[in-house]
């Protein structure tokens, strides 16, 4: 396979840890409210009320305390204290600044793409300000040519940033822990879609299998693993 014109890598779970961040924080946020209602009930719930918020809270950090916040208020009719909210504030800022360590291989594999002159992206979804942040922290900004930070990831975006590019499909791969954003929609437009699972998984990120049939993409372990269908 030819050396892809240009090679895009998702960020959350793929370059770093995200998803654990999130999960355990969640969880101490159950814990605290537990007097209210069990875990389940307010993860359901919260999934919920997210879900129905989506179009206006987006992805990342300040989505998780708004819908917090939101689904705390219903669930107690109004009586959690302000001192509860404040602690759902302060989770969600810890969230905002957590420090960034970079997953097995990620430079090395960088360094690799670079040294061969491949043009590189990063290409992310969720809040501007967090995403860069994280970037920011990540050290990692230099090695990309571009930066694409995106409120979803799926056909449409992608193929609006292949024609801002210059690129045609089956002349661009895409790197990504998530079948949903990183590999369904590349994939299906005809490029180079190489799935690299994390053991964390959002649940809006997940895929039925039937979804995955007949879809062609290619499955690595690690990023490391993953040159072998780059270079």
């Amino acid at each position: 396979m030819p050396t892809p014109q240009l090679i895009a890598f998702d960020a959350d779970d793929t370059l770093w840890p995200n998803q654990p961040h999130f999960d355990y924080a969640e969880a101490q946020l159950f814990t605290l409210l537990t007097h209210y209602a069990d875990a389940d009930t307010l993860g359901k719930r919260f999934y919920e009320v997210w879900r129905s918020n989506m179009h206006l809270f987006g992805y990342g950090a300040k989505s998780f305390m708004l819908t917090m916040i939101e689904t705390v208020i219903e669930l107690t009719n109004g009586t959690v204290t302000g001192t509860e909210i404040q602690q759902i504030l302060d989770h969600g800022k810890r969230l905002l600044n957590f420090p960034i360590e970079l997953l097995p291989h990620v430079e090395e594999v960088l360094e690799e793409l670079r040294h061969r002159g491949v043009p590189l992206m990063l290409l992310t979804k969720g809040d501007l300000f967090d995403q860069e942040s994280k970037l920011a922290r990540s050290g990692l900004g230099d090695y990309f040519d571009h930066v694409e930070i995106v409120s979803e990831k799926n056909e449409a975006t992608y193929r609006r940033i292949l024609t801002r590019y210059g690129v045609q499909p089956q002349d661009f791969a895409m790197v990504g822990n998530s079948l949903k954003s990183d590999v369904l929609p590349v994939a299906k437009l005809g490029g180079v879609a190489i799935h690299v699972p994390y053991h964390a998984t959002w649940i809006h990120e997940q895929v039925p299998a039937d979804q995955l049939a007949g879809i062609p993409f290619h499955h690595a372990e690690s990023l490391k693993e993953a040159l072998a269908y780059l270079i």
